[in-house]
Order: structure tokens, then sequence, then C-alpha cells
């Protein structure tokens, strides 16, 4: 038996370093097993509802289609010389072929009836929101941002205006975007160099609406600003104090209504006793309680 005998101290952890080192990374080597993807893909496609109605099958072997069934051809195709044996292969099996054939109608239009409510006829409104990229003073360059998001199908028209008349120069988008849970969003933005009293509109037209909707932006100098926003502030200071007098006045108000009438009590003969015996009263017993009748009401004299 061989035994291999290391100082302690530094040069332990040199050595251990060393062979760490020197020996073969093990665990960075990849599996060298090669790795295989096989898929089949179906495709239902519509013109104009279940008009006219399109079936696909593909197959597709590391990421490269090699066979394809279209109902419009009727029969198996080979995309690739891998697919050539298998597409003679299956165009020869007839009940096979059938099926395929008549899945344009047992799969594809019975699946457009089951979906169609939520997915042909779903309708999301745009949120449309016009905006200022940059904070600039009057006649200097910017650009004019318009969002619109949270909107369903796809398909959408945004325009821009300059004082009623259309702006296509210097027109930029960055497309539709998918935000994940069946809604879309796109930003249309305008190149422009605002001058005061300039309105900018911008215009989106979609399936969920009935009208388009504008949104205008108006240009306007920094002291016309300022003087907006103070109004502004006074109005909803005005309100702020005015609600604080109201409320004071109704609680005095309340206050004096809830006062006792001076003068003697009602007659014994127009007071009732409840049903319902107050409790709390101490005495060991239940006590109990008098209203005053003001009417013809029934109830039990005393």
């Amino acid at each position: 038996m061989m035994r291999l005998w290391l100082p302690r101290g530094p040069c332990v952890a040199a050595v251990i370093l060393i062979l760490m080192v020197l020996s073969p990374p093990v665990a960075l080597v990849r599996d060298p097993r090669p790795r295989f993807l096989e898929q089949v893909k179906y495709e239902c496609h519509f013109d104009n509802g279940t008009q006219r109605v399109r079936f696909v099958e593909r197959f597709i072997y590391n990421r490269e289609e090699f066979v394809r069934f279209d109902s419009d051809v009727g029969e198996f195709r080979a995309v690739s010389e891998l697919g050539r044996g298998i597409a003679e292969n299956f165009n020869s099996r007839k009940e096979l072929l059938e099926d395929r054939r008549a899945q344009v109608d047992t799969v594809c239009r019975h699946n457009y009836g089951v979906g169609e409510s939520f997915t042909v006829q779903r309708r999301v409104e745009p949120q449309v929101t016009v905006y200022p990229t940059k904070t600039q003073p009057l006649e200097h360059h910017n650009l004019l941002a318009c969002s619109v998001s949270g909107f369903y199908p796809s398909h959408i028209e945004i325009r821009w205006f300059r004082n009623g008349q259309e702006e296509k120069d210097g027109v930029v988008s960055t497309g539709l975007i998918r935000n994940g849970d069946w809604t879309f969003q796109t930003l249309v933005m305008l190149e422009m160099v605002p001058r005061s009293g300039e309105v900018y509109t911008c215009q989106v037209e979609h399936p969920s609406l009935t009208s388009p909707v504008t949104v205008e932006w108006k240009a306007q100098s920094t002291s016309a600003q300022n003087k907006m926003l103070s109004g502004v502030g006074g109005f909803v200071l005005g309100l702020l104090f005015l609600s604080v007098g109201l409320f004071i006045y109704f609680r005095n108000q309340k206050g004096q209504s809830g006062l006792q009438p001076t003068g003697n009590p009602p007659p014994s003969s127009l007071r009732y006793r409840s049903a319902f015996p107050t409790v709390g009263l101490g005495c060991g017993g239940h006590q109990a309680e008098t209203r005053d009748l003001t009417g013809s009401g029934q109830g039990r004299l005393l």
C-alpha cells in the first residue's frame, strides 16, 4: 500500500490548487450524446370567416420541414429530400389521405365555431395618451408621442394632425407590441417644432370603436402653462375651503336639531311601551322603553 504524505500548512493548499488545475474539467464537459427534435404542426387558415378554409400539416425534423400536407393540394408533398419516401408512403394510405382532407371541416371549421365568440368577435378598446417626449420650450425640435395600449384585435390605424391637416412626414412607429394578455400596444411619434397656439391631434381608429378617438395636445408657452396651473391650483384650493365650510355648517345644524325642546312632557296617554327591553340599566330586571306617539298610530296605551 502506498501512502501520500503532504505537509500541513500553505503547501497543502498549493498542492490542492495544482491538482485542480491539472485535472480534466469533467463537470464542464457537455453530454456528448446527440439530441434530435421532431415536430408536427397543424394550421388552420381562414379567409372571410369560414367561407374559405385551408388546413396545413407540417412535419419538422431538427427545425427543418421535410413533409407537408396542404388541403389546397390534397396530398402530402416532400419539402426536402428527407421527406420524399415518407410522402410517398403517406399518399399510399387511402384512409390517411381521406382523414386529412376531411380535417378542413372536422377540425378547422369546428374549432372556428367553438372559439369564435372569444377570439374573432373579441373587442377591447384602446387607451390613448398624447405627450411630448422631452420638456422643451416652444419653437424647438421635439417628439410628440401618441401611446395606444390595451387594444384587441391588432388591426389599428393611427394618424397625426396639425391644426386639422394630416401630417405624414416625420411620423415614426414602434410597430405592434404584444402584451401577453391578448392585447397589443404601440407608440406613434411625430417630429415637430411646436409654435404657440398650434393644436396637434392623434386620431385612432379601431374595430372596437364606433367612431374614431381623438386626443389633442396644444402648444403653449411656459408663462401660459404657469397661469393655467395657478388657476387650477386656486380652483382646487377654493373647492377644499368650500367643502370644509359646508361640513362645519351641516355639523352645527345637526347639533342644533338634536336639542330637546323645553316645556312640559307629553301626557302619559301618548306614550307606548317598546317590545324591545333596554339592556344595561341595572336592578336585575327589564325596564320598558317609552317613545312618543305624534299621530294616530296603533299602540298599547298605558
